[in-house]
């Protein structure tokens, strides 16, 4: 179960993560682009999470 729940977090993350990266393009604000490149990375890193629950058990 929590392979699913991080997997799901990571993707929203990776979603908000690149619309601020796209607002922060069409606004010329590095902050909300840079903000949005973090966001996306800690999505990434929640699925990543996930895959590996997946792979071991829930309780790793």
């Amino acid at each position: 179960m929590g392979e699913l729940i991080d997997k799901a977090k990571g993707a929203v993350n990776e979603a908000i993560g690149n619309t601020k990266q796209a607002a922060g393009n069409a606004t010329n604000d590095t902050s909300l682009k840079a903000k949005g490149i973090a966001q996306e990375r800690k999505g990434e890193a929640q699925e990543t999470v996930g895959s590996v629950k997946g792979a071991l058990g829930d309780n790793v």
